[in-house]
């Protein structure tokens, strides 16, 4: 058993980790496209961070209003925060930033606050501002970026690793650990190793390796089911004929069987865009296996074969597009399974950027290549007559909801998952003592 002194922190040391994240870019505002988003938070602060609630904490604003119906937003900035090098953080600074991720607002520095102006209204400004792209950063003399986080850059391989030093001067507290070490395109299996041997501290894993590691011992945390599996079609509806092919399909999926044989009963099935724990309404939606309407709604179409792509380097991509092929043939549905780039439709895994649900599902929509729905307002109705638009396209067919996972060594203390998965390591300690 631990002694009392073992609980508490030390500062010291250096965390290992492996992540199947490969970034080719630590800019923020590349964050989706390059990534990256749970590495932002490592090295960037942003003004407003969301609560597990989805509620908005201040972080390097420290207060804020809204004027002129949501289409003019001031941003009290925090003072005595400095970047890694060593400069000041400005309302100018931040205004820069927010310009750059932007182009469409009109921010601009006004004594101690940030001004944000648009001519239509911003409802949900303040949950964007807590998306990676708007973290605050500015470009050193090297011209790479900084940020003012509890942990600064000391030496970035492209896609391969990245090694980060506690920022000292942190205006939040100093984070415990003295370093950490990022391998990045780890493979699953070799960084099961890696823990094993106790060359890693934390990984990422799988969900479907979730129940392996836990019946070994393996101390595993997970998040809610955030990322989305779906089907995506890769051109819009053009006819009928294809709108009763992509209905068929969908009624032909065995999502129960796909997450109970091939996920080890992770993850959730998913009836909408949104998992149902951040919408409270996804069981409206019909999610079913039916072959007999299936059959129906193929019977008399002249087109009933697809191209499937997946992606080559996730290692459940092709058992998942070959069940759904086989789902799919049952029904009288031929899909061909290739790793091609021309294809009908793709095995997508889409994460959800925002635990608000306005900005999850516009995320989700512009990473189908759906038009992004609007919100006049907050409502749950309006809500989910958003998502029902973008589903009734038929250019998205929802597959599972999975969840975010880590195992973790002995010696780590203090982890803590955030709600949207993102890595949070400015409190996290290593013991030196064995368990």
């Amino acid at each position: 058993m631990l002694s009392h002194a073992a609980t508490r922190p030390r500062y010291g040391r250096t965390l290992h980790v492996a992540l199947r994240a490969a970034p080719t870019s630590l800019e923020p505002v590349q964050s989706l496209s390059a990534v990256a988003p749970e590495l932002t938070e490592l090295l960037f602060d942003k003004l407003i961070i969301l609560d597990s609630q989805g509620r908005s904490i201040a972080q390097l604003a420290t207060s804020w209003h809204a004027e002129q119906g949501n289409r003019r937003w001031q941003f009290a900035i925090r003072s005595g925060v400095t970047f890694h090098d060593g400069v000041p953080l400005t309302p100018d600074a931040v205004a820069s930033a927010l310009r750059a991720a932007n182009p469409s607002w009109q921010v601009s520095a006004s004594d101690d606050s940030v001004l944000i102006v648009s001519d239509a209204a911003l409802n949900t400004l303040p949950a964007e501002l807590s998306l990676p792209r708007n973290a605050i950063s500015r470009h050193d003399v090297a011209a790479k970026p900084v940020g003012t986080g509890p942990f600064r850059v000391s030496h970035f391989q492209s896609a391969r690793k990245l090694a980060l030093a506690a920022n000292d001067d942190y205006w939040n507290a100093r984070p415990y650990l003295d370093s950490v070490e990022i391998e990045l395109g780890a493979n699953p299996r070799d960084q099961l190793i890696a823990l094993e041997l106790g060359k890693a501290d934390l990984v990422d894993i799988a969900p479907e390796q979730i129940r392996r590691a836990t019946s070994d011992g393996r101390r595993v945390v997970k998040s809610a089911p955030l990322d989305l599996l779906a089907l995506v079609f890769t051109r819009e509806r053009r006819s009928s004929e294809e709108g009763r092919l992509r209905e068929a399909l969908s009624y032909s999926l065995d999502r129960p069987s796909m997450r109970n044989a091939l996920l080890q009963g992770e993850g959730e099935v998913a009836r909408g865009i949104l998992p149902g724990w951040l919408s409270g309404y996804e069981f409206l939606f019909p999610a079913k296996l039916d072959l007999a309407r299936a059959q129906q709604l193929k019977s008399g179409l002249k087109a009933t074969s697809l191209t499937l792509g997946y992606n080559s380097n996730d290692p459940l991509g092709r058992l998942l597009a070959d069940r759904i092929a086989l789902n799919a043939r049952d029904s009288g549905i031929a899909i061909q399974v290739t790793s091609s780039s021309e294809v009908d439709l793709r095995l997508m895994r889409i994460p959800l950027v925002s635990l608000d649900p306005r900005l999850a599902l516009r995320g989700a929509a512009l990473a189908t290549g759906t038009a992004a729905p609007g919100f006049a307002g907050s409502s749950v109705e309006q809500l989910y007559q958003s998502e029902r638009v973008l589903l009734d396209t038929q250019r998205v067919i929802p597959l599972l909801h999975l969840p975010r996972a880590q195992a973790i060594g002995t010696g780590v203390r203090n982890w803590r998952r955030s709600e949207d998965g993102v890595l949070r390591l400015d409190d996290v300690w290593l013991a030196t003592e064995k368990p």
